[in-house]
């Protein structure tokens, strides 16, 4: 069975690159990426890790963890994590799970046999304090991952869960946002939003973004 949005992320108890990892345990009350690849050594693999690990200092200042999966063993990864981080000018900072078992994999439904019958896609889920899957979504094994895209998602649905707003189309940090429908009642509206908001449509209220200061993240 599959998940979805809104589902509990599966707990899981498997080896690492850096040792045995409990999942829940691991996130302990941050958010968390959880993202898996098809195989060790290879090319789109290698640019994504290492792209991730420069990356550390955003995520970090998110309060999200992220942690990639392969079906490879442990000893494996330590290799190419040395590949990486000589080829992407890096240091992997994060671990890699060993699901020789393809427990995890199964857990999460990351391997789609029309696919590949044995090797995990590239599957990506944003798991929140809650440990609740908010974000899933799966590449071809042939397309590498946008993560600008990922600390987007995550921007979005932190403001969104702390104030009654939705984010339109293309929107980054700092652009106007959409005041949700069911918020009808005008001096709420006026608390929550002093700087005001535009009818586009009656159901379609932009104002500007509530969180002012992203930089002091």
């Amino acid at each position: 069975m599959s998940l979805r949005l809104g589902d509990t992320a599966p707990d899981f108890e498997q080896d690492s690159s850096e040792g045995t990892i409990r999942f829940y345990d691991w996130l302990g009350n941050g958010w968390g990426v959880l993202f898996s690849h098809p195989a060790d050594f290879t090319p789109v693999c290698t640019t994504e890790l290492g792209l991730t690990a420069r990356l550390k200092d955003e995520f970090a200042k998110r309060g999200v963890k992220a942690i990639a999966l392969s079906v490879d063993p442990v000893e494996s990864h330590k290799d190419w994590i040395r590949d990486i981080n000589e080829t992407q000018g890096c240091t992997v900072n994060f671990p890699i799970i060993a699901d020789h078992d393809s427990k995890v994999a199964k857990l999460y439904d990351m391997i789609h046999p029309n696919a590949d019958s044995t090797l995990t896609v590239r599957s990506l889920f944003i798991i929140d304090p809650n440990k609740k899957v908010r974000l899933i979504i799966t590449y071809p094994a042939s397309t590498g991952r946008n993560f600008n895209e990922v600390l987007r998602v995550i921007d979005s649905l932190q403001l969104t869960d702390e104030h009654k707003v939705a984010t339109p189309g293309n929107w980054e940090r700092g652009d106007d946002v959409v005041i949700v429908p069911s918020l009808q009642d005008e001096d709420e509206i006026k608390q929550r939003f002093p700087k005001g908001y535009k009818a586009v449509k009656s159901y379609l209220r932009m104002t500007p973004d509530p969180k002012a200061n992203w930089s002091g993240d």
